[in-house]
């Protein structure tokens, strides 16, 4: 046993010893590592002074690092890619393990494919590309916010203000390339875009006069809205320009990426020339929280720099950067890392011993010192240094500032949580976040034309282009539009003149010019035209023009200045009087009905006055005759029986009421009828038209064709297409069509001058005419809002006045509509006056079967069967036909408990005959009982 456990306790403890080897690994007391910056530009002349203080600070830290060291080897990539590839070639050689930088996000694209290959983490603090990715640059770090967040707090913006085009004036690389595609994408998820890119040279070749000619041809466009995503050297001589091209007020909107917020930050104040140049610019600046250790380390840069240099942002993401670096490797080297480097076999196979390629080692542990980096979590200048699964920062946010003045204001914030706001992000993580439209805040912005009146964002270019508007050619109903004789682009009707009038309500000139559209033989389709402006081939349509959903898909339309929809128009006859009119005010259904409820209230109460009202007693005969008479009667209110019951009075008067109304209801159709002239057509609407198989007629390259077909079901063989109003006339009344669809305000124009026709049903399609305009097209809302003013002061009925005369055929009956009355109209009545009967019907049965049951008592039943059912019968038949009085005595019977018999049960014996009572006693009571015998058969 002995001999077995040593050996194990041998194996413990070299394992033991190992472990503890490993983990008290001997630290390396310095460790190189590299920074890549354009020392000349100003995000690198603060970024630089910030990572050699972070440098200092975990130098000078006796907790974290443990003795070891950092080494910063500095580099300037002058913004070069190949410079930057050189500056990163040389790190390597120098064996570092992480890499501060690059500043440029061209160069980040080059020496990201260093790092990968020798397995070097790069923490970037300011390449922005969004298209800088773990996914092509493996070992990149972003410790700022990618331009994806920036170019959605841009859409935000633009799309808080109402705008729905921008034009992006960007630097032409991958910087500026990849983040104006950004914007596209954000621009598009909120129904915006960018009306017009304007790429601009990189810094060593762009000069005035090239940023001349961008901006020279950006002015002649309609859209003032301009973001400017460029460097600060670049973005300084587009402002110059821009104000002396006075492109800084009259309207225009600028917004202007974080590049002028650095610019602000690390020169502030700037010259007055220069702040003269960005009065009312929107500005985003990178946002970091506020906190005490930001003080201080402002502050202290204040006595680095003695004023001379101020801190940006950038400055503050470059120190976290090289915190989070140290607190990496820190964790790297407790794991038992150690820093080694190993050859890379690929490069011995390219035989290029002139580059001394063989110097450049693979880092080891460089996959390790990633995954720590990724892992981060402690709280910086910046804010928690945590990156999520896409290897973004936590709560990525923007500043949003407004030059003006001397400096800026800060007009709220943007976040990728909660969208615009006016209080700090951090204060709204612990909400729930809350992106609605109404959540959505900024405080006022002086604007470059030095007002807080929002610029409408768009003009009518200057090129001296005009708009292109296609008119279509009609050859009918030319009052609504035709063009004027001898001429191609002049134009008139009822629809020109809305056009023009509304045009000269804008407070801004719009150039424009007519063009026809369609061959002059036959009017034109109308689709045909709306579709020509989706293509590009117009800039707007003006004419008679229906707002149909088909249409709305691929136009915008204005707001209707004329109300229209489908109506059926057919020829009529007149109806004479005759001798039998008095019949036609009702329906022969509506007569039927009328008769039973007659008779059915003649019987109702009978059967409630029966037996106590002698007016409804009598002989058969008689009873029948007073059914009949007391029901008609009360058409005139003249029946004179009386009505005792309670139950018969209410439904009489429920019934009186249902009788005056109908007697009011028939005198005013008869009077109608037999007064006013009366029209009918064999057609009755659409629904008549739609089940029937004739011929329908339309107006070529309307709408009522397709929708006839396609939402009516109606084949096309029924259809024919018709041109003019005199072919409508000639083909309804020859019978070539059975009725004609189109447009109201076509047939009432039509009707004005044919009086053998008529509207006839009701108008089964709800739409209106508009101008048509491309979608988002930001004159269609100016010019709907001239429409309604048009529509108020009037002038919209003056111009309808001008061209569409009235109807010269009588008005009256214009629509032919069934005169009769339904029983559709009355059923409420009927209804009620029913639900009376049978519910007082119910009430009566009730006391009858409670007193047959009573009177039954008093008397003994036979044995046989049939002798009970029998007997039942004939009581029931005599309590029912009994004349009831009021009983003036109570007759007692004499029994064990001194119980008595009620007075209906005295007046039922003393009805049944007396041959039929005997007395007798019933058997199995302690004491007898005197009671009426029923024999057990009648004699």
């Amino acid at each position: 046993m002995k001999v077995f456990w040593l050996p194990l306790l041998l194996l413990c403890l070299s394992s033991m010893l190992l472990s503890g080897a490993a983990n008290t690994a001997i630290r390396p007391s310095i460790v190189n590592i590299g920074a890549l910056f354009h020392a000349n530009s100003t995000i690198g002349k603060v970024a630089k002074i910030a990572v050699q203080e972070a440098v200092n600070d975990v130098n000078s830290n006796s907790t974290i690092l443990n003795g070891t060291k950092l080494n910063l080897i500095l580099g300037d990539s002058v913004c070069s890619g190949f410079l930057g590839f050189i500056q990163a070639m040389q790190f390597m050689e120098k064996e570092v393990v992480a890499v501060i930088g690059p500043q440029s996000s061209v160069v980040s694209h080059i020496v990201s494919l260093v790092a990968t290959e020798l397995q070097v983490p790069m923490l970037s603090f300011a390449a922005t590309d969004p298209t800088l990715t773990h996914f092509n640059s493996p070992f990149f770090i972003r410790t700022s916010n990618s331009d994806l967040y920036q170019m959605t707090a841009i859409a935000d913006i633009v799309d808080y203000f109402g705008w729905r085009e921008v034009i992006a004036v960007f630097i032409d690389d991958d910087y500026g390339r990849n983040g104006v595609a950004a914007l596209d994408d954000a621009l598009a998820d909120r129904n915006c875009k960018i009306f017009y890119k304007a790429g601009l040279p990189p810094e060593s070749d762009v000069t005035r006069s090239k940023v001349m000619d961008v901006l020279v041809h950006v002015a002649m466009l309609e859209s003032r809205v301009i973001v400017l995503h460029v460097t600060s050297d670049i973005g300084q001589l587009v402002f110059s320009v821009a104000r002396y091209l006075e492109m800084m007020g009259n309207g225009y909107a600028w917004i202007s990426t974080d590049w002028l917020s650095s610019v602000v930050d690390s020169y502030s104040p700037l010259p007055p020339e220069m702040m003269n140049e960005m009065q009312g610019v929107i500005a985003l600046r990178q946002h970091t929280p506020d906190s005490d250790a930001k003080r201080a380390f402002i502050s202290r840069w204040k006595n680095i720099t003695h004023g001379s240099l101020g801190l940006n942002a950038y400055g503050l993401y470059a120190y976290d950067s090289v915190w989070i670096l140290a607190q990496a490797l820190d964790e790297f080297l407790s794991q038992g890392g150690n820093i080694s480097f190993s050859g890379d076999f690929k490069v011995r196979y390219l035989h290029a011993t002139s580059l001394h390629l063989e110097a450049m080692h693979i880092f080891d542990g460089g996959q390790a010192l990633l995954n720590n980096i990724l892992q981060s979590d402690l709280m910086g200048l910046t804010g928690p240094l945590k990156f999520d699964s896409e290897r973004s920062r936590v709560h990525p946010a923007y500043d949003i500032i407004n030059l003006a003045g001397n400096g800026y204001l800060q007009v709220g914030y943007w976040s990728n949580y909660s969208g615009l706001s006016i209080v700090p992000p951090e204060t709204l993580y612990h909400l729930p976040p809350n992106r609605s439209s109404s959540n959505q805040h900024l405080r006022n912005v002086i604007w470059p034309d030095g007002t807080t009146t929002k610029p409408r964002g768009w003009v009518f270019p200057n090129s001296g282009k005009q708009l292109k508007i296609g008119v279509p050619i009609r050859v009918s109903y030319k009052e609504f539009v035709s063009r004027v004789s001898g001429t191609n682009d002049m134009f008139k009707g009822f629809c020109i003149d809305v056009f023009q009038a509304s045009i000269n309500l804008l407070p801004y000139p719009v150039p424009y010019q007519f063009a026809g559209f369609g061959d002059g033989i036959q009017n034109p389709n109308y689709t045909d035209l709306v579709d020509m402006i989706a293509a590009g081939n117009f800039d707007a349509a003006v004419g008679d023009i229906a707002i149909v959903t088909s249409r709305t898909k691929i136009v915008d339309f204005t707001q209707p200045y004329a109300s229209s929809g489908l109506v059926v128009v057919a020829p009529f006859k007149k109806k004479n009087s005759g001798a039998w009119a008095f019949l036609r005010p009702f329906t022969p259904g509506m007569w039927g009905v009328i008769v039973v409820s007659f008779i059915t209230i003649g019987v109702v109460i009978w059967v409630l006055e029966h037996r106590i009202n002698d007016d409804f007693r009598g002989s058969p005969r008689r009873q029948c005759t007073t059914i009949l008479w007391f029901g008609f009667s009360t058409l005139t209110f003249s029946h004179r029986e009386n009505t005792v019951s309670c139950l018969a009075r209410v439904v009489l008067i429920i019934w009186l009421f249902v009788v005056l109304i109908l007697t009011s209801s028939y005198t005013a159709s008869l009077t109608s009828i037999l007064t006013v002239q009366q029209l009918s057509s064999s057609v009755k609407g659409i629904d008549s038209l739609r089940t029937g198989n004739e011929l329908i007629g339309y107006q070529v390259g309307s709408f009522a064709r397709q929708y006839l077909m396609e939402e009516l079901r109606i084949p096309q063989s029924r259809l024919v297409g018709l041109d003019s109003p005199t072919e409508y006339a000639d083909a309804l009344r020859y019978g070539r069509v059975h009725a004609v669809v189109d447009e109201r305000p076509y047939i009432e124009l039509f009707l004005s001058s044919q009086c053998d026709f008529r509207i006839v049903g009701q108008e089964f399609t709800r739409s209106g005419w508009g101008f048509a305009f491309p979608r988002d097209s930001p004159l269609a809302p100016d010019l709907s809002t001239a429409i309604l003013k048009l529509s108020e002061n009037g002038d919209l009925q003056r111009i309808h006045d001008k061209w569409l005369t009235t109807s010269s055929c009588s008005q009256d009956n214009t629509e032919i509509e069934s005169s009769q009355l339904h029983l559709k109209s009355f059923l409420g009545l009927f209804f009620l006056c029913g639900l009376a009967c049978v519910i007082a019907l119910a009430i009566y049965f009730t006391r009858i079967c409670h007193r047959v049951h009573r009177v039954s008592r008093t008397f003994v039943i036979s044995d046989d069967r049939s002798c009970s059912i029998v007997r039942h019968l004939q009581t029931l038949r005599y309590v029912i036909d009994e004349k009831k009085e009021p009983s003036k005595k109570r007759r007692k019977t004499p029994d064990s408990e001194g119980s008595r018999v009620d007075d209906d049960g005295d007046e039922e014996c003393r009805r049944i005959p007396k041959k039929q009572q005997t007395p007798t006693s019933v058997e199995g009571e302690d004491t007898p009982t005197q009671v009426g015998i029923c024999p057990a058969s009648l004699t």
